[in-house]
């Protein structure tokens, strides 16, 4: 099965606002990845490197 990503496809990260999400989070971003979001248990709502913050991803 081939996963099929190219420049337009969107992003989220789990365990955004953690130390190891955030690095390559902003790694990421700077290389221009598509980052529409991330997820971290407890912390919905806020927002993070100026993306927002989902408790979960369903």
């Amino acid at each position: 099965m081939s996963i099929l990503i190219d420049k337009n496809t969107k992003v989220i990260c789990q365990g955004f606002t953690g130390s190891q999400g955030t690095f390559h989070s902003e790694q990421s971003l700077a290389y221009g990845t598509q980052m529409v979001g991330g997820v971290t248990p407890g912390k919905g709502g806020s927002e993070h490197l100026g993306l927002p913050v989902f408790n979960t991803v369903r």
